[in-house]
């Protein structure tokens, strides 16, 4: 049986799914399998995947509905490994990634391991949004406990059990909006289960050039903050919810007024700082259009 299973949700990318497992043929972790499931209706992925099923210890099953999800539902179930690895078709590990991810579980303990992913540019990537750091995310020292903020499914190992213990494990309602991942590691850490970081093992992601433009950067902040709003109600009934809702929406419409005067503010004499102010204030609407139910698709069919 193998230790890790390396789970991978594509759709329609199979190019860029080609490149990742040709990586991860490279691997020097003796026990894994791969678990591909392709969620494109075509079924894009299809000749790739008969050409590596003969080279890598890979299986790989069709979901054609389009949902994140139950994509990521359908590679847990799938598994036979007593962990699983979670990267994603864009992502671009090095050959001791899993062995790294291994090594920082078994001399911490933890039952997951968070690591780093690092952007890479194109050309369409403008100096002034590297410089900003618009897509940097967050890094901790080796061994650090991490929490929600700093969850996802894009580079993380994870004790299969643990994730079997929630039903789903990923709820589908959040399925085509995004937000699956921030909800499922929220409800671990509320559960006790335990996170700490690995800052060696790296896998990169390239910035592709439709979103190397501030429409989507602007976008994520909507559609991130709406996924934060969900996610603190996604547990409360009846009072405690309204009280929550009502907590929630009077400060958003606080920190939009605050965020919309310091964007104005800033923009004809620091246009990067107005930027980030107006990236907090299409957050608060993203946290308001969804206490009103609103929801950003960001997968489509």
């Amino acid at each position: 049986m193998p230790e890790v299973s390396v789970c991978v949700c594509t759709f329609r990318r199979p190019e860029l799914l080609d490149g990742l497992l040709s990586l991860l043929a490279e691997q020097r972790l003796p026990a894994f399998e791969i678990v591909v499931v392709d969620n494109d209706p075509a079924h894009s992925a299809l000749p790739v995947l008969q050409a590596w099923g003969e080279r890598l210890p890979l299986r790989f099953v069709h979901l054609p509905e389009p949902n994140i999800a139950k994509a990521r539902n359908l590679a847990v179930a799938q598994a036979r490994g007593a962990w699983l690895a979670f990267i994603d078709d864009d992502e671009r590990p090095g050959p001791d990634w899993l062995y790294l991810l291994v090594q920082a579980q078994a001399a911490s303990g933890a039952d997951g391991v968070m690591a780093p992913v690092l952007p890479t540019y194109t050309q369409a990537t403008p100096e002034w949004m590297r410089d900003a750091g618009l897509f940097d995310r967050r890094r901790f020292s080796t061994g650090t406990r991490v929490f929600t903020e700093d969850s996802r499914t894009g580079n993380v190992l994870l004790r299969t059990a643990m994730a079997r213990s929630l039903p789903g494990p990923f709820d589908p309602e959040f399925g085509r909006s995004g937000g699956e991942d921030t909800l499922f590691f929220s409800l671990l850490h509320r559960a006790g289960f335990v996170f700490v970081w690995c800052d060696e093992a790296v896998v990169t992601e390239e910035v592709p050039a439709d979103r190397a433009r501030v429409a989507w950067v602007l976008r994520r902040a909507y559609r991130g903050a709406q996924t934060f709003v969900r996610v603190e109600l996604y547990p409360l009934n009846g009072r405690r919810r309204t009280g929550r809702a009502l907590s929630l929406a009077l400060r958003a419409l606080l920190q939009l007024g605050v965020a919309s005067l310091l964007a104005l503010g800033f923009s004809p004499v620091a246009p990067l700082r107005a930027f980030h102010w107006l990236r907090v204030a299409c957050a608060q609407l993203g946290k308001l259009s969804a206490l009103m139910g609103a929801r950003y698709l960001e997968y489509r069919a």
